[in-house]
């Protein structure tokens, strides 16, 4: 029995200085999100361009004072 006892409170005082320093919260290391951009597109220098010819054919289109109405000599 008193080798019981003996192993008993040798297997306590050990258990009580494992745990002296208390709790610490464990550490976790966060690795950065890297993001990579992409080239711009191809397509982005034409649409610009695109867009004033289209409004250049539809100013042409609308423009109406190169034609008259009636022909010439013609009273309404």
């Amino acid at each position: 029995m008193t080798k019981f006892a003996t192993f008993a409170a040798a297997l306590g005082l050990t258990a009580s200085s494992a745990l002296a320093g208390g709790y610490v919260a464990p550490v976790v290391d966060v690795e950065p999100v890297v993001v990579e951009e992409r080239p711009a597109s191809t397509n982005a220098g034409l649409v610009v361009p695109a867009l004033l010819l289209l409004g250049v054919i539809a100013a042409v289109a609308s423009d109406d004072d190169d034609s008259p109405d009636a022909t010439p000599g013609e009273e309404d």
